[in-house]
């Protein structure tokens, strides 16, 4: 086999790889572990949830996405028994002003990002979270501005203002 031929099929291979790996993800987000509550779908469930999307990240980070139409939806989220659950779970710590006290209620949206990273068995409760050096729940609101060509990576029904949208077909004809 010459060089040419190896570098073609070790791209090919690596290109497989990138390409396979946030299907897996969500395939793997989407079926509930045993004794773990379906995040995805109760996610997607609960009112006020704009659209969900799950990945990874180059660094390894698995990452979870969750627009919501406002400050009311995240917290129909966090009080959902599916969100309680995973707290109990992980043993996580109650806030003492209590959940998203410095988020105004402004009505405007709220992008939730989760990220973990796990270097071993995905963890089924506390006593496993030695396999996750790493887990952050963040809160975004959107900026004005913007441009999406054929789309956009938030759900359609996230308003953001002054974003301009061109419809593909648009874009194309130019």
């Amino acid at each position: 086999m010459n060089t040419r031929t190896l570098r073609e099929v070790i791209a090919a291979g690596v290109l497989s790889f990138v390409v396979a790996v946030p299907a897996m993800v969500m395939v793997r987000a989407q079926t509930a572990q045993k004794g773990m509550p379906d995040v995805i779908g109760a996610l997607k469930s609960t009112p006020g949830v704009l659209g969900v999307e799950v990945g990874q990240m180059m660094s390894g980070k698995q990452v979870i996405f969750a627009w919501f139409e406002n400050k009311k939806a995240v917290l129909a989220w966090y009080y959902s028994d599916a969100h309680q659950a995973l707290m109990v779970q992980f043993g996580a710590r109650a806030r003492p002003a209590g959940p998203l006290a410095d988020v105004p209620d402004d009505g405007r949206p709220v992008l939730a990002i989760a990220s973990v990273t796990i270097t071993g068995t995905p963890p089924t409760k506390a006593a496993d979270l030695k396999s996750v050096p790493q887990i952050a729940i963040e809160l975004y609101a959107p900026l004005p501005g913007g441009l999406a060509v054929g789309g956009r990576f938030a759900p359609s029904s996230v308003r953001v203002p002054g974003m301009v949208e061109v419809p593909a077909a648009a874009h194309s004809a130019q």
